[in-house]
Parts: C-alpha cells; structure tokens; sequence
C-alpha cells in the first residue's frame, strides 16, 4: 500500500493494511486520531453524531482541529425534546461547525400509512431502517470515511473496535477516536471544558436514542440496556 490518500479508501484497504495503520496509530490520543483522519480525507469526512456524551466530547474535539467540519444528525422525528434543545445549544457554541439535520424520505405519517403505527414496536430493525440507515447511506453519498464516538466498553458488540475500521455496510472507512475512553473519561472532560450535554443523562440515560426506544437504566446494567429493552435489538443497525 502507498502512501498516498487514495490508499486509505475503503476499496483500497486490505486487512492487513487496517492491521498496520492501527498499529502506527496505537499509543496516539483521541485528537492525534481526528488529525489524522481530517488530514487524510478532507472534505470527504463527516462526523454521524448522536449528540450523546460522547458526542459532545467528539464535537468539542473535532471543532479544535477542523472548526467547519461536516456534522450528520439523523433527524428520525422521534428524538426527545431535550435532544433537539442540546443541538441549539452546539450551534451557539460551535457556530462554524456545519450540521446537517438529516431526514428519512418518509415522513412519520406516511411511514404509520406504508407499515402501520408505532412501526417501532412491531419492527425495530424496520423503523431504523428506514429512519436511520437509508438516510446516512444518501448523505453519506460521494464521501469516503465517517467519524464516530463508540467506545470499546460501552457494550460487548463494540469490544473489537479499532480505531480505523472498515464499515461493510456503507462501504467506506469508519474512525473511532475514543475507543480506549471510559465512562468517567467522558464526564470529566465534559467536566473541565464545561460542555453542554443533554439533561436526560443526569436521569439514567447513559445512552440516548429515539424516544419510543430508550428508557432509563437501572444500577448494575450494561450502559445501552435501556435501548430497545426487551426486544433483544441492542444496535440501531448503523454499527453492525
């Protein structure tokens, strides 16, 4: 492999080419990563963020090293109201960052008219479908690799999480600064830089959702047990 940007396209990459570049980046930290990946594909980089804690961590991160990078917020219509409120509160305190509300191509009427009501309690893997993946594949359109803020303990489906990943399912490059983070990492950082978070996390809600399919966790459960509980679904399907 050569040294080269186009070297580190999805179609480019072999295994052992994502074996070698996470070597030459372990020992890095978490803005070391987002140069990295900024310097490699530019323009073509974008951020899917879930304005979660560590999103806000993620944002705060980013805006240092590329203050007018490309945000994508998959707008479903059923976030909470807190959720919506936090991005206000992003854009005044990052007002170069350019976030993108992305919207799935059927609004929820006319889902509730194609598949029937509360889609999301029949199907889940549907709902998100339609709502979720559809929309980051089409704004994901003509870009090459996408930023995420998963973290390795956050459940035993991202344990294998490096930081230059290839996604499969979108077919490009997915990178991960904050894989080695932990939970209290987070908070203190969010913490010492005063960053905005959404309130929900203060009732239980270490993970943030849709509305309809996040509930609060209870002592001693894993942090994203409150998503789609009792359904066995624990990924949107972006991640898997």
């Amino acid at each position: 492999m050569n040294d080269s940007k186009q070297a580190f396209r999805y179609e480019s990459m072999q295994p052992e080419d994502y074996d070698l570049l996470n070597q030459q980046l372990s020992g890095k930290d978490a803005l070391d990563v987002i140069r990295w990946a900024f310097q490699q594909y530019e323009d073509d980089l974008a951020y899917a963020c879930s304005f979660g804690a560590e999103a806000m961590v993620l944002l705060d991160l980013i805006s240092q090293i590329r203050p007018d990078a490309s945000i994508i917020f998959l707008d479903t219509g059923v976030h909470f109201p807190e959720t919506y409120q936090l991005i206000e509160q992003v854009k005044k305190r990052y007002p170069r960052l350019r976030i993108n509300m992305v919207e799935p191509e059927l609004t929820l009427a006319e889902q509730a008219a194609a598949h029937g009501d509360a889609l999301w309690e029949r199907d889940p893997d549907l709902c998100c479908q339609i709502r979720k993946i559809d929309p980051l594949k089409n704004a994901m359109a003509g870009r090459v690799a996408w930023l995420s803020g998963l973290r390795r303990e956050q459940s035993p489906t991202r344990a294998h999480l490096r930081y230059v990943n290839p996604d499969h399912k979108f077919a490009n490059v997915k990178v991960c600064p904050l894989i080695d983070w932990k939970q209290e990492e987070i908070w203190m950082y969010i913490k010492l830089h005063q960053l905005p978070y959404n309130p929900l996390h203060d009732l239980m809600y270490p993970s943030i959702g849709c509305q309809p399919c996040t509930r609060p966790v209870q002592p001693g459960e894993d942090e994203r047990a409150g998503r789609w509980a009792g359904s066995g679904k624990t990924e949107c399907g972006l991640h898997k």
